[in-house]
């Protein structure tokens, strides 16, 4: 049959010069070896190239991949102002939650709480232990980014998404590693420095004082009480917290990863993940306010504690505080996520990386 009376049909052997044509079923000539026609379409990369790199050319056309330099600074700016916003809803859950009902119990509820702080210690009262969740709120936030970002950038597919399962595990090993490195001692610091404040004669000073006296009297491990409920609490949290983010985000931008998000939607599903953490670990919170609060050597372990709480006040005692923790973590998540997502947009500007 001549040609010309052939129907129209995609190309029938490999384009010449190697240029893409309308027909041709791959992106890349034929006779390129397979490494070359992997790398034409972005799934592969040649020996020899730098992995950076192939990371930036994987999420063309996606979510760019945030370099962990900018993950620690961002998450460092956005916890330093979060805590500053929502530190007194904090320091009610942290009381309620010292409140035991083996004693008379002091406050009613969260406004009796708030009436006697102030009644007696003035506004400023609400703030009492803000410097040592200031200090720590700062660099737990750059190490939760960057440790998240450090372990999720190698897990994202061709076009920056990362799935829900590999989100909670990333999750998880961020919330493990804030834990040990900050949020152990900076918490037991902050609880005690509370729990100070409801003697009559408050004996800490201030942050540094505190710090001093607590060192000199139980050494450095006197800042490590607690360990194990903590990783169990922030492990948990983070999980949690980045795997509903993740869902959320996935679900949002659908078959476009590089659809922006507007701040306001991030809100919304930090508040979500927030909300998720809170009602999935609360008795972890609870057993590790009690493990870091001056009354902590009548408790063996982490396990006693739990006991003890079980046995003494009732299985409702592992949700004490879950009201004020809900408004303040909800509020923490929706803040951190947003201000995180803006100053990494700012830095993307002005840090060039990729």
């Amino acid at each position: 049959m001549s040609s010309l009376l052939k129907p129209f049909s995609v190309c029938e052997g490999p384009c010449e010069s190697g240029a893409v044509r309308r027909g041709c079923p791959g992106s890349a000539p034929h006779h390129q070896p397979p490494s070359q026609r992997l790398v034409a379409a972005g799934l592969g990369s040649l020996p020899g190239s730098l992995p950076g790199r192939n990371l930036a050319a994987a999420a063309v056309g996606g979510r760019k991949l945030t370099h962990p330099g900018k993950s620690i600074l961002a998450g460092g700016i956005a916890g330093g102002i979060e805590i500053c916003i929502t530190f007194p809803t904090e320091y009610v859950k942290t009381q309620l939650q010292l409140d035991e009902r083996a004693n008379p119990p002091r406050y009613r509820g969260i406004g009796d709480c708030v009436k006697l702080t102030v009644q007696d210690h003035g506004l400023r009262g609400l703030y009492r232990g803000l410097s040592s969740l200031l200090y720590g709120s700062i660099p737990k936030s750059a190490v939760r980014f960057g440790t998240f970002d450090m372990l999720s950038n190698p897990m994202r597919d061709a076009t920056g998404r990362l799935d829900n399962t590999r989100s909670l595990v990333c999750g998880l090993g961020a919330g493990i590693t804030e834990a040990i490195v900050v949020v152990c001692p900076m918490e037991t610091l902050k609880v005690k420095m509370i729990h100070d404040q409801c003697s009559l004669r408050p004996r800490y000073r201030g942050f540094f004082h505190g710090i001093s006296e607590i060192i000199r009297e139980q050494g450095v491990r006197g800042t490590y009480q607690g360990l194990t409920a903590t990783v169990l609490k922030q492990g948990s949290n983070q999980a949690i917290r980045f795997y509903v983010m993740n869902l959320l985000r996935n679900w949002y931008k659908g078959d476009d990863p590089s659809r922006d998000m507007h701040p306001f939607i991030t809100a919304i599903f930090g508040a979500t993940a927030g909300a998720a953490s809170v009602f999935g670990n609360t008795p972890l919170d609870v057993v590790k306010t009690r493990m870091q609060g001056l009354e902590a050597h009548r408790y063996k372990s982490t396990v006693d504690c739990a006991f003890q709480i079980l046995k003494n006040e009732g299985p409702q005692a592992f949700y004490k505080g879950t009201v004020p923790r809900l408004g303040r973590v909800c509020l923490d998540v929706a803040i951190v996520f947003v201000i995180y997502e803006e100053v990494v947009k700012l830095l993307n500007n002005v840090w060039k990386t990729q």
